[in-house]
């Protein structure tokens, strides 16, 4: 069975360009290990940048050994469910791409926090205010 998204529907693919993903399939997949919870399809802003720097999660920096680009706001990104939440709770939320984000997160953080950050993405993320 495939995995579903918070919307109970099958899970989306949250982002290519750059590739995204635990695994670098474009989808945040739990993989079925809990462990491994970069389930939270999000649109990255400068605001959510630099708490996730300060909370030593630096996530602009590329790390070519790991597969990853470095990022920059408008990227879509799957981030771990935990560094989402303690962004929201500093009030850094990145916007979320509903479709895109993994039910395993509603064990962490409840339906309605996820909608209060929902965005649907264009396809020039650009247009955002990020």
């Amino acid at each position: 069975m495939s995995e579903r998204n918070v919307l109970g529907e099958e899970l989306e693919p949250c982002g290519t360009e750059p590739m995204t993903g635990f695994l670098r399939d474009g989808c945040c997949h739990t993989g079925g290990d809990d462990r491994v919870m970069h389930t939270i399809c999000a649109v990255v802003s400068a605001e959510f940048l630099v708490h996730q720097a300060s909370i030593g999660n630096d996530l602009t920096t590329p790390r070519p050994e790991f597969r990853f680009p470095g990022l920059v706001p408008g990227d879509r990104w799957c981030v771990t469910a935990h560094n989402w939440a303690r962004a929201h709770d500093d009030g850094a939320a990145a916007p979320v791409v509903l479709a895109s984000t993994n039910e395993s997160v509603l064990r962490l953080i409840p339906i309605e926090v996820l909608r209060q950050h929902a965005v649907d993405v264009p396809a020039d993320p650009s247009a955002l205010d990020l």
